[in-house]
């Protein structure tokens, strides 16, 4: 259940309530694609860096170990240490962006296994099937990822197959949820808006699949090649057709920037692996701007990463260390940084949701936009 306890313009500042816990939102969600994150973080440290939510991919699970397995062992939350609310996304976007060979029908998609080719078919029943044996918190309807640019006539046929998924979807969740065996016989389920980047496909899409009362809303198909106006106009457009007393996840998304501009047009919840992706690579996000741990101006540099961060890795470690660390080609370079940036986003989050309580996101909004882009 979503409460919205105040806006501030489009901006809204709520609680959503969970069977394994309430998440302020906006809030960030941190990727655990296999059950752990990338850069050798566990569950145990998320609790450490400000995490309200864990995000498992269905697709990944399912190959390796397997759901069966996962649900014999107790489920996501209990296999991998996690007390709090888990998300599983649908393996749509897996299913569409990895595998080589694909072919979709009205009940679903036959795939090859990216990791040895064997064939796999999966539709609405067997991702609800899937998710339901992960025990997750919030199951994510299976849908149609389309690529960004898309024939219009494709995308509109695209749209209504991934609402009659949605439709199945939610039939399969009410017979599993009620079934003896269940994990998790409260799981949610949020649906998924599709439409690539025409304004007009998205909308309908939203006016129709809010109709079917779920418990949130997914806005799917973005930050995959379109540009960031781009994405920001699609919110626009659908923001007034959101339930308002739904939670909306902008799936994906994104830099710190692209964060603050979807909050500022009504997004409660993200996920990215942005903060992990780019620590791996060296790059850590501060209150400055981002940093560049391989550049040799750092060598000699005794500051913390961030001198305004209290996470525990500007607590005890320097930039010289860290540029070290990765020189010398260590994995605790990629764990340290990846704990910083996750830190940053989930303590960015808390900053957002203090200036919508004290009712000054409109100045925290444009003070930060010009700096936590910038390159130092």
């Amino acid at each position: 259940m979503y409460r919205l306890l105040k806006r501030e313009g489009t901006a809204r500042r709520g609680e959503f309530v969970t069977p394994h816990g309430t998440v302020q939102t906006p809030g960030f969600m941190n990727v655990a694609t296999a059950g752990a994150i990338k850069g050798a973080v566990s569950a145990y440290d998320l609790k450490e860096l400000g995490c309200q939510v864990q995000l498992c991919n269905t697709y990944h699970l399912h190959l390796r170990p397997g759901d069966e397995t996962v649900k014999a062992l107790g489920g996501i939350r209990a296999f991998t240490g996690w007390e709090g609310p888990v998300l599983t996304d649908s393996g749509g976007f897996q299913v569409f962006s990895l595998a080589k060979l694909r072919n979709i029908q009205e009940e679903g998609v036959t795939f090859a296994s990216h990791i040895d080719g064997h064939k796999i078919f999966m539709g609405p029943e067997e991702s609800m099937r899937i998710q339901s044996n992960l025990g997750s918190t919030i199951a994510m309807a299976f849908d149609e990822c389309v690529e960004n640019p898309a024939p219009y006539e494709y995308a509109k046929s695209s749209c209504a197959r991934t609402a009659r998924w949605l439709e199945r979807c939610k039939k399969e969740m009410e017979r599993l949820n009620s079934l003896e065996d269940t994990l998790n016989p409260r799981q949610m389920l949020f649906g998924i808006n599709q439409g690539c980047t025409f304004t007009d496909l998205r909308t309908e899409h939203m006016k129709r699949i809010a109709d079917m009362d779920l418990d949130g809303y997914g806005i799917g198909g973005l930050a995959v090649g379109e540009t960031a106006e781009e994405m920001y106009a699609v919110i626009e457009a659908i923001e007034p057709y959101m339930p308002e007393d739904k939670i909306r996840y902008l799936m994906g998304v994104g830099t710190p920037v692209n964060i603050l501009e979807a909050v500022y047009r009504g997004v409660d919840l993200f996920d990215c692996v942005m903060p992990t992706r780019n620590a791996r690579h060296g790059h850590a996000f501060t209150s400055e701007g981002v940093r560049n741990l391989f550049n040799a101006k750092y060598t000699l540099d005794q500051a913390p990463l961030d001198e305004a961060c209290g996470c525990p890795v500007c607590q005890k470690f320097t930039r010289a260390y860290i540029h070290h660390l990765f020189k010398a080609g260590e994995m605790l370079a990629m764990r340290l940084m990846v704990m910083h940036n996750l830190h940053f986003y989930n303590h960015l989050f808390a900053q957002v949701r203090d200036a919508l309580d004290q009712g000054c996101f409109e100045g925290f909004y444009q003070e930060k936009l010009p700096v936590l882009g910038r390159r130092l």
